[in-house]
């Protein structure tokens, strides 16, 4: 017997179609790169992507081209995700932190025709442009006064918006075509193209609002630190509008005083963004002496959390701190450190505990890790293996280079995890950064986060090293705090019955900085080169 519901297709438009139309009033709150706080509705959101789907067909994009955008979280980057997938085209972020010649690649490689970049980037775009061998236009997010002078034919995004019509109708698609694109960092190559259909989007954002995941809703005002060119932007655009939540964007400003300022002004009640971000942020707190008083919850993902961040946010700040893991591919929500029914009741420092582990997979997402045989390993909280996803949000294949899936479906995500019988997932490390020390492995991760917690320590990486008898073993690299001094003895004393002997760093050493990728991720293939020909002391 066939199924008798009604077609209705998975789109993106219909996402702020009915935020417009239920949430009509709901805020869309941004710091403007230009300097002053705009304010606009979900209702003025719609009509604004319509105008600009309107102009885009005008100017010839047809449905699949691409259209890049290099732009902070602001309301006109918000317009510009709807009004290029209600054009049919598809959404390209561009990570402006990645290096010039990378994003000139990765911009041939998606054949982008058009851009829509902040101020801040046009310097950046003139420097690309003459590398650029399909691009047709460059519209820069401002208003006509404020368009620099330039080599370049710039067109004010207010004098294109204008051009637009509003009495428009999206241009029809499949629920199942492309709708966004993100590069991955390409830390172990040329970054490649995750391809996010309407359909994923939309699940995706499901996902996200479920009770166990982000818990959104109507009363929320949502504040996403994390840029939309980071991973699809966590999905943000479209779980927010969805059930109404308020966005308040914060722009270009990401140091620790303008987000504090933000989230108390604008009586933030649920943010994300990565470790870094809540790390400068507490530090202004307490240096300051602020307080959060409407932040209720935080996920926290892009790399693992610190203890101390969770603590410092629950006990000192009242604020729900919840550990969430994913990745470009995923859409990118894979899990989230929710307390189950079963865990609720822990002790405090048990529960602390728990929250380490990145968490559970929500309903939309399968999870399970496989030794090099492939075979399927045990749930028992201890087993090291790969661990495996599946899931309607998980691309199929990187926009022309290939698969993503296994032939039954899966995505190899790279990490090294155990799980839990309660479903709770631990990355223990990254295959390729896994230091494997007489055949017994050490988590980087767990050393990381445990170095971190000394008072001193402003930030830590761990990396293994050769050694003769035992393949190769952890040397933890240190950034100390401002005005802080804290010794190579002193940080392994901290460390020792910590960690189980054997995972005890053979040496220390302190730096200035450590390398990141331009996601924020501690890029541990700079620092393997930089320390290749390091002797350990017992070496």
């Amino acid at each position: 017997m066939q199924g008798l519901m009604q077609d209705w297709p998975l789109l993106c438009t219909k996402v702020i179609d009915h935020a417009a139309e239920h949430h009509g009033r709901r805020e869309v709150v941004s710091r403007s790169v230009e300097g002053p706080m705009h304010r606009t509705t979900y209702a003025e959101v719609r009509r604004r992507a319509l105008r600009l789907a309107s102009r885009l067909v005008r100017d010839g994009i047809t449905p699949g081209e691409r259209i890049a955008t290099m732009a902070w979280n602001t309301w006109r980057h918000l317009e510009c995700w709807y009004g290029i997938v209600g054009a049919g085209a598809v959404y390209h972020t561009l990570n402006p932190r990645l290096f010039p010649d990378q994003i000139a690649w990765i911009m041939n490689d998606a054949d982008d025709r058009m851009i829509f970049a902040d101020l801040t980037f046009v310097p950046l775009i003139e420097a690309l442009v003459p590398k650029l061998s399909g691009l047709r236009r460059v519209v820069v997010l401002c208003e006509r006064e404020n368009l620099p002078d330039s080599t370049l034919d710039l067109v004010a995004y207010e004098d294109y918006l204008a051009e637009g019509d509003e009495d428009f109708s999206w241009v029809a698609v499949a629920e199942g075509d492309a709708a966004g694109m993100c590069y991955t960092s390409g830390t172990t190559g040329m970054p490649k193209g995750v391809v996010y259909s309407h359909r994923s989007n939309v699940l995706h954002s499901l996902i996200a609002i479920q009770p166990d995941a982000m818990n959104l809703s109507s009363r929320d005002r949502v504040m996403p630190v994390v840029p939309l060119f980071h991973a699809n932007g966590w999905g943000i655009a479209f779980s927010a509008p969805m059930v109404g939540a308020s966005l308040v964007m914060p722009g270009p400003k990401l140091d620790g005083a303008s987000i504090g300022t933000l989230l108390r002004e604008e009586r933030v009640t649920f943010s994300a963004a990565v470790p870094t971000i809540w790390l400068a942020l507490l530090q202004h707190l307490e240096a300051s002496g602020s307080d959060l008083p409407d932040l209720r919850r935080v996920v926290i993902g892009g790399a693992a959390c610190p203890r101390v961040v969770t603590e410092a946010f629950e006990t000192r700040y009242g604020v729900e701190v919840v550990h969430a893991w994913g990745m470009t591919e995923l859409s990118p929500l894979g899990t989230l450190n929710v307390m189950s029914a079963d865990t609720a009741d822990l002790s405090r420092n048990d529960q602390l505990a728990l929250k380490q582990k990145q968490g559970r997979a929500p309903f939309g997402v399968e999870m399970r890790i496989v030794g090099d045989d492939g075979a399927e390993l045990p749930r028992d909280g201890r087993t090291f293996g790969r661990l495996m996803v599946k899931g309607p949000a998980i691309a199929t294949a990187y926009h022309g280079h290939g698969d993503v899936l296994d032939k039954d479906g899966w995505f190899d995500t790279g990490d090294v995890a155990h799980i839990d019988p309660d479903g709770f997932m631990q990355i223990t490390d990254r295959a390729k950064d896994v230091i494997k020390s007489g055949g017994e492995w050490i988590s980087s991760i767990d050393l990381e986060n445990l170095a971190v917690g000394h008072p001193a320590v402003a930030e830590a990486a761990v990396i293994g090293v050769a050694h003769d008898r035992w393949g190769e073993r952890p040397l933890l690299v240190v950034v100390r705090k401002p005005s802080c001094d804290v010794s190579r003895d002193e940080l392994l004393r901290f460390l020792d019955g910590r960690v189980a002997r054997w995972w005890m760093p053979d040496d220390v050493v302190f730096v200035d900085e450590i390398p990141h990728t331009a996601t924020g991720k501690i890029q541990k293939t700079t620092l393997r080169d930089r320390f290749r020909d390091y002797r350990l002391p017992a070496a």
